[in-house]
């Protein structure tokens, strides 16, 4: 590894008082380098359609493709519990098809033109062709773990799907009231977000053992980690650096972050309804969203999350130091690192 800890994050440990050393995603693959060089091919062949303009879509797609994170979740979580097998190949193509099909529909819900720097299917083939393109990959997971027999599989990644899609309604439904409290945002988040990430985890993990009580540790690990990403992604919106997030989105698109909803549970009755009266009707107007973002942090909004995010991402190492010490388990950990220190 070309980069180390300074420190071993564990229970007994807060992050923000660890001096670590962020790795860069190429060095945290390492240990899983050659296997994820080959799940390309497989990732492409599950891709492939013979109706042309989907071809053509797939091929975009694959162009664009990020970081590769959620299959090394899966990769890594297969080595710490036994090795890759076939059937890791399987999952790892599951849940990227999966997470590619969530993006594709959530450009269509947002409007949004782009994603990733690049334009998004929905911009460049309408509405209609990317929700049927989201559709298909949807598809073609579940029938790869038909046609593989990998009926496990199948089960974590639906309980996955229906898990997503529940956590986008609650959301939808609660915020329109701007009444969401940190209980029903952890339940959000649990399912809207930390689902796949814990899919991917124990999609791992179910790929090698059989063994469940492991499988249930993994995908444990992988919510915490997921609830960690999330509430990382909430504070964006109120950071200075250039994340490729517009800062405020979240507020004019009045969804309820953990660093607001404290705010607004600690603010008086008055302020409270000044604030909410922002965001619900003057949430287009950058000044407005600068003053929701000054109050946010005056009341400690930042603080708080920072630290419940440390809570979760040290939850996660308690868990993940349950297994052999390994390269594997190491660069689950610098990858734990990377997601909740990375600057966008």
């Amino acid at each position: 590894m070309n980069s180390e800890y300074n420190c071993i994050p564990t229970a007994n440990c807060q992050l923000s008082n660890c001096q670590l050393k962020m790795s860069s995603i190429d060095t945290i693959k390492q240990p899983v380098e050659k296997e994820l060089d080959k799940f390309e091919l497989h990732f492409r062949g599950a891709m492939r359609s013979h109706v042309p303009l989907l071809d053509r879509i797939m091929y975009y797609i694959v162009k664009r493709k990020g970081k590769q994170v959620r299959p090394m979740f899966v990769f890594l979580s297969a080595k710490i519990c036994g090795g890759v097998t076939e059937a890791t190949y399987t999952a790892a193509s599951m849940v990227e098809l999966l997470h590619t099909a969530t993006l594709v529909h959530d450009d269509v819900v947002d409007e949004s033109d782009e994603r990733r720097g690049f334009f998004s299917i929905n911009a460049l083939w309408k509405n209609k062709v990317a929700v049927l393109v989201g559709d298909y990959l949807f598809a073609q997971g579940l029938l790869l773990a038909l046609k593989n027999k990998e009926f496990r599989l199948l089960e974590i990644i639906s309980e996955a799907v229906k898990a997503m899609s529940e956590g986008e309604l609650l959301q939808l439904e609660k915020a329109r009231r701007l009444d969401i409290k940190e209980a029903i945002y952890y339940e959000v988040i649990r399912q809207k977000t930390a689902s796949l990430i814990a899919a991917a985890c124990s999609a791992g993990a179910a790929s090698t053992t059989k063994d469940e009580a492991v499988i249930a540790q993994m995908r444990l690990f992988g919510e915490n980690l997921g609830i960690a990403f999330q509430i990382k992604d909430d504070l964006f919106d109120f950071g200075t650096d250039d994340v490729g997030k517009p800062l405020g989105i979240d507020i004019q698109e009045k969804k309820l972050t953990l660093p607001l909803i404290y705010a607004l549970e600690n603010a008086s009755r008055s302020d409270k309804s000044h604030v909410i009266n922002l965001i619900k009707k003057h949430s287009d107007k950058p000044e407005r969203v600068r003053e929701v973002i000054s109050f946010v942090k005056a009341s400690g909004g930042l603080e708080y999350a920072k630290a419940a995010m440390e809570r979760y991402s040290t939850a996660a190492f308690t868990i993940l130091d349950q297994f052999p010490d390994s390269l594997a388990r190491t660069a689950m950990r610098e990858l734990v690192v990377y997601v909740t220190q990375r600057k966008k």
